[in-house]
């Protein structure tokens, strides 16, 4: 950039961001919205999410902590509970246990983390870093992977629903009730990011932010390809007993 550009058409660089890098465009995504998963690797994948899944309500209780505004902290606080929910059982994370538990998952091994891939462990926590660290505007220009989710989640559901017996939609309630809260909140960091990011300096760094978070999301995937569709399984991760009973 040489110039600052306008809002929209700041809005337009982030968009492209998306296009060319959301990991919608990534095989394992594409094989799992296809059908073309076995159990073991959707299994897989769901216990590996989970661990970015029960991250999102530390990241944001990072940001959180930083802004100084109440009215932004206000808005902000209801992506926790949205996770969190306001009591045992409720909220995102809880209805992703509903897809382990669905998906014959020990509930305590998911949870406990123990068996994800070291790879999803580092992202993970460099995306938690990262909301720690960096400016306020960056963190928040970071979560604009949303811009692109709610499109995803519908293929997500239907394929799934379609191609793969052992879910039904119960198990997929994270992604049935995840759409309109995901819109609220992009509307909203949108807005802020439109709003703040008026020199180059600014617009530069909350474009690299969205690179930088949609290859958190992509690394993910690369480690979920390597283990579990080419079988090269890292030491500890989540893998197969020998009489075929996977634990």
């Amino acid at each position: 950039m040489e110039a600052p550009l306008t809002p929209d058409g700041l809005e337009a660089v982030l968009r492209e961001v998306g296009r060319r890098r959301y990991h919608d465009r990534h095989p394992f995504h594409r094989r799992l919205h296809g059908g073309g998963c076995t159990r073991v690797e959707v299994q897989a994948w769901a216990l590996n999410r989970y661990l970015y899944q029960a991250a999102i309500p530390r990241k944001d209780a990072t940001i959180l902590a930083r802004m100084d505004d109440p009215a932004l902290r206000r808005a902000w606080r209801q992506r926790i509970i949205d996770h969190d929910g306001e009591a045992d059982g409720e909220g995102g994370i809880a209805r992703w246990l509903h897809l382990t538990d669905a998906l014959g998952l020990d509930r305590e091994l998911v949870v406990s983390g123990r068996a994800a891939l070291p790879a999803t462990h580092f992202a993970v926590e460099a995306y938690v870093r990262f909301c720690a660290t960096r400016p306020l505007l960056e963190t928040i220009a970071s979560s604009l992977t949303e811009l692109f989710s709610p499109k995803v989640i519908g293929e997500r559901v239907s394929g799934m629903l379609a191609h793969y017996d052992f879910v039904d939609e119960r198990a997929l309630t994270y992604f049935t009730a995840r759409p309109p809260q995901a819109e609220r909140d992009v509307v909203f960091a949108l807005n802020y990011v439109r709003r703040h990011a008026t020199t180059v300096e600014a617009q530069q760094a909350v474009v690299d932010a969205l690179v930088f978070k949609t290859g958190v999301l992509w690394a993910q995937l690369d480690a979920l390809w390597h283990g579990y569709v080419t079988g090269q399984l890292p030491p500890g991760a989540w893998a197969p007993h020998v009489d075929g009973v996977w634990t």
